[in-house]
């Protein structure tokens, strides 16, 4: 996944991580509404999901401390990044920025 997660990132369309874990129940709250926003969204961006504990040398790399924690990559840079669960209104409007 390492050699794969580096060129998912390097693209120029954004690209938002959903670092998750099975066990986590805000995870779980997370997880439908970046769905309906992938649907959406279609090609504007790239939504995937990273499991900490079987990524755990990705999740280590970007100091990934809680889950879910979002973050934005836009040319393999970091747009944004935050713990917690979001809004599906706080993602739009973070995406909307990071087109």
């Amino acid at each position: 996944m390492k050699a794969n997660f580096n060129s998912i990132i390097n693209s120029e369309i954004p690209v938002l991580v959903d670092f998750f874990a099975e066990w986590c129940g805000p995870c779980k709250t997370q997880s439908p509404i970046l769905k309906d926003l992938a649907t959406e969204l279609g090609e504007k961006v790239k939504i995937i999901k990273i499991d900490v504990d079987r990524n755990t040398e990705i999740a280590a790399r970007y100091q990934v401390m809680s889950v879910p924690t979002l973050m934005i990559f836009k040319n393999g840079v970091t747009k944004y990044k935050q713990p917690g669960v979001h809004t599906r209104s706080q993602i739009m409007n973070i995406i909307n920025q990071n087109l």
